[in-house]
């Protein structure tokens, strides 16, 4: 598979303080790239130069082929990366239709267009609670409607930071199902989460940081395959 987001010795940090040395990675074109690591070795922010949130102060982001380092949060949104944050920061005081339509953005070719009924066929759930506002969901339905408003702008890349922290099993089982089902369709995913099994058995390829620096690269298969990896860089 060709890369759709390759990111080369990214360095990024926050107030001169450095979070990220030279981390590399790279999401397949219609493939799931998982990015593991414990708490506080730089996922996060690795996401957020991704966006423009950070600003990157070396190495290299390209999307599609073309350089999206430094460039405005507005302007990778609409380059075609969704985002679902860590924390889902839904609009509280709108509806979860006034959310969805929020954000909603014209479609992209080769890909099918993300409507508000295909979104209400994906969740449901999300139908039945269309007028109900944002403050009113479960923390299951504010994640269901946080991934519905990434894919109403109609991305070719879609990027979920912890995308089932804090979710029961049943809801975390909706969830994968959903990336499944995503990744049915030719949509690239980038994936954070804990459940590393589970990622595994989802992911194409694996990338692992450790304060801040790519120390695995390989296949889920690999990693699986590798104790010392997962017990060195992964086991709490």
């Amino acid at each position: 598979m060709s890369a759709l987001l390759d990111v080369s010795g990214l360095h990024a940090g926050y107030g001169g303080t450095p979070v990220l040395f030279g981390v590399d990675l790279a999401v397949p074109e219609g493939g799931i790239l998982a990015l593991l690591g414990r708490n506080g070795m730089g996922k996060t922010t690795t996401v957020r130069a991704i966006m423009g949130l950070v600003r990157p102060e070396a190495g290299e982001v390209r999307f599609a082929g073309a350089s999206i380092k430094g460039a405005p949060t507005h302007a990778i949104a609409r380059a075609g990366i969704g985002l679902v944050p860590e924390g889902r920061q839904i609009f509280p005081t709108l509806t979860v239709e006034e959310n969805l339509i929020a954000t909603a953005a014209p479609a992209r070719a080769g890909l099918p267009p993300w409507t508000l009924e295909r979104v209400w066929r994906l969740f449901p759930r999300l139908a039945e609670r269309r007028r109900h506002f944002g403050n009113r969901l479960s923390g299951g339905e504010q994640q269901m409607l946080a991934i519905g408003r990434a894919l109403m702008t109609n991305p070719r890349l879609m990027i979920l930071d912890e995308a089932t922290e804090g979710l029961a099993p049943l809801v975390r089982a909706e969830i994968w199902a959903v990336m499944r089902t995503l990744r049915g369709e030719g949509l690239s995913l980038l994936l954070i989460d804990k459940h590393v099994d589970i990622l595994a058995t989802l992911a194409d390829r694996v990338v692992v940081l450790e304060k801040g620096r790519t120390v695995f690269s390989g296949t889920a298969a690999a990693l699986m395959a590798d104790p010392d990896v997962r017990g060195k860089y992964l086991a709490v």
